[in-house]
């Protein structure tokens, strides 16, 4: 629909994986940049919540914080919160985007994709797999884990999935990491809770800012 009003031409996707969605359209975007099909890109992500069935849902599960508050990496973390939010990425070409004299606020070296495959729960990460695509994301950027210094994380204040995440992280960026550098992490969903499909795209927005 957005094509068709924009006369938009070139790759044109919607796409549902859950809560990475609109990270693996910025992805996709870049891989379609690189490959010549577009010389511009837009990716991002949407997420409306316009009835209570999912939540009610969760809350019976127990995913989400009692208290509405998101508490990412705290020992009283006890669930998510759940948010809505519209985001998009501008994406060129860097030397096309210098050429035309564009305002350029942050490049993007490398990406990476993986699925978690079986892990102990659906709702469960996979810290196995995770640490594989920290490592196929920084060999696609030509990037040493010890010159990385900060991590926005997933980070959805679930006391599941935390742990798994700061432990792959630190499965990845902790060997040979000089103590005078630490790694610093963070999740903008403490600030805005989590927008679902597009909050890929707000934790990347975060790091630009």
């Amino acid at each position: 629909r957005l094509s068709y009003v924009y006369d938009f031409r070139g790759p044109s996707i919607a796409l549902d994986t859950a809560c990475s969605s609109s990270l693996v359209t910025a992805h996709l975007a870049v891989q379609s940049l690189r490959n010549g099909e577009c010389d511009l890109a837009l990716a991002g992500g949407v997420n409306l919540i316009l009835s209570p069935e999912l939540s009610v849902a969760f809350s019976q599960a127990r995913m989400l914080a009692p208290d509405g508050r998101c508490k990412t990496f705290d020992a009283a973390a006890d669930g998510y919160v759940r948010s809505e939010g519209c985001a998009l990425l501008v994406l060129r070409p860097l030397a096309a985007a210098l050429a035309d004299g564009d305002r350029v606020l942050a490049v993007i070296r490398g990406s990476a994709l993986n699925q978690d495959g079986r892990s102990g729960g659906l709702t469960a990460p996979n810290g196995p797999a995770q640490e594989a695509v920290l490592r196929a994301a920084l060999e696609a950027a030509g990037v040493a884990p010890r010159d990385v210094g900060y991590v926005e994380t997933h980070g959805t204040g679930t006391p599941l999935g935390d742990p798994i995440e700061v432990g792959a992280l630190g499965g990845v960026f902790a060997a040979d990491r000089d103590p005078a550098n630490p790694l610093a992490i963070g999740s903008v969903k403490t600030n805005i809770g989590h927008l679902e499909a597009a909050a890929g795209v707000a934790s990347l927005i975060k790091v630009v800012l």
